[in-house]
């Protein structure tokens, strides 16, 4: 059982999150953040996880603390669940339209954190109320440092020409190529550590 759980309380956020590797895309999610909600459930859907995930955090401030924390408890449950790595296939990418956009993403799940962000400068700056989209690169390093994998995000086309992108199909379109790539990468194909080390 590839399970994961995690509980993180501090003056700022109290987080619990819990993670199945091998589920059916089954989510329980409440930040207080609607648009964060429903990226974490693009996690769950698109990755094939079961996700719990109940944040309080102090919105009354902004919700910098909320994602964060969450992104930070998150990748610590992955990484838990992931266990040694035996067998899994380790690496995984997916190239994933959201109408007029496109986005790639590629993941290690190497042992060694190294996070790669690139997407548009000129994006609305808050997608719903809460939202801030300066979050989003800041939310796939918290994840990928406690996970600890290599993770490259990349906005290949981000709006028709001439056109202002649309922030929420440019931020959704990388939650669900960044699901789909870690489905790939956690998937089971036998053989031991896929590594010459022999360790991740």
């Amino acid at each position: 059982m590839r399970q994961g759980s995690v509980e993180r309380v501090t003056k700022e956020t109290s987080v619990k999150v819990s993670i199945d590797l091998d589920g059916t895309g089954q989510a329980d999610i409440s930040t207080g953040i609607g648009f964060f909600d429903h990226m974490l459930h693009q996690i769950a859907r698109h990755g094939g996880f079961d996700l719990t995930v109940h944040t309080e955090g102090d919105l009354e401030i902004d919700a910098h603390h909320t994602m964060e924390d969450t992104a930070l408890a998150l990748g610590e449950a992955f990484a838990r669940a992931l266990g040694d790595k035996s067998g899994i296939r380790r690496y995984g990418d997916a190239v994933i339209p959201m109408d007029e956009v496109l986005v790639q993403a590629a993941v290690d799940l190497s042992g060694r954190p190294y996070i790669v962000h690139e997407e548009p400068l000129d994006l609305a700056p808050y997608i719903g109320p809460v939202y801030p989209t300066s979050m989003t690169r800041h939310i796939f390093e918290s994840f990928g440092q406690m996970a600890r994998i290599t993770l490259h995000v990349n906005v290949l086309r981000a709006s028709r020409p001439g056109q202002r992108p649309d922030a929420h199909h440019v931020v959704e379109g990388q939650f669900k190529a960044v699901a789909r790539a870690l489905r790939d990468a956690v998937a089971i194909t036998g053989g031991g550590i896929p590594s010459t080390k022999g360790v991740l």
